[in-house]
């Protein structure tokens, strides 16, 4: 269990989806997620995924569709750092409710803290 999705985006499909054990994030946070996944990847025309990595730290992924010759990786990477700023407390939220939720280290927090 090293990655795992949260929600990805598909430019070439139209689709949206969040993995559903996430589902339990607010409705206002998945609304977030969900818009910036999908602009993203109308914007780059790729598939665009954000998930946690094993200890929380959040990763995004650009998949190119197989049709698009012209995918800017550059400016791809140029998205995701704009993202990464502009996102910046709502990445770190995310992150310490992963941890929180779906690692060993948080559940013994939430055992101390019921203590």
């Amino acid at each position: 269990m090293e990655k795992q999705i949260l929600a990805v985006a598909s430019y070439e499909k139209q689709k949206y989806f969040i993995e559903p054990k996430f589902q339990i994030l607010p409705e206002e946070i998945q609304k977030e997620i969900k818009i910036m996944c999908v602009l993203t990847a109308q914007k780059l025309c790729c598939t665009f995924l954000i998930g946690f990595e094993k200890q929380g730290d959040i990763y995004f992924e650009t998949i190119k569709e197989q049709k698009n010759i012209d995918f800017d990786d550059i400016g791809a990477e140029l998205e995701v750092k704009k993202i990464q700023s502009e996102k910046e407390q709502l990445l770190k939220a995310l992150k310490l409710w992963y941890i929180i939720y779906f690692t060993k280290e948080g559940k013994k927090m939430k055992q101390e803290l019921q203590n």
